[in-house]
């Protein structure tokens, strides 16, 4: 028998923290999806070059992927 190891089964986060790791996904997905809109499409109403929408939309794909990162580091502590 094991001792001082708890499986991921037996610790249930609370429902704040579970509310917030949902709403953290819920974000990062709108930061990817904005960030593909900046690219692909004219219809966001920012008047900029192509060039600079392609560098935004990167920027916000990045800074979405390094949310989702973070977020994923803390849920599992």
């Amino acid at each position: 028998m094991v001792t001082g190891r708890r499986s991921r089964y037996e610790t249930q986060k609370s429902p704040l923290q579970r509310f917030l790791f949902v709403l953290g996904i819920v974000f990062f997905m709108l930061y990817f999806a904005f960030g593909f809109m900046l690219i692909f499409t004219n219809k966001v109403p920012i008047n900029i070059t192509y060039n600079g929408r392609v560098t935004l939309g990167i920027l916000v794909i990045i800074y979405g992927a390094f949310r989702a990162i973070r977020l994923l580091q803390t849920s599992r502590q």
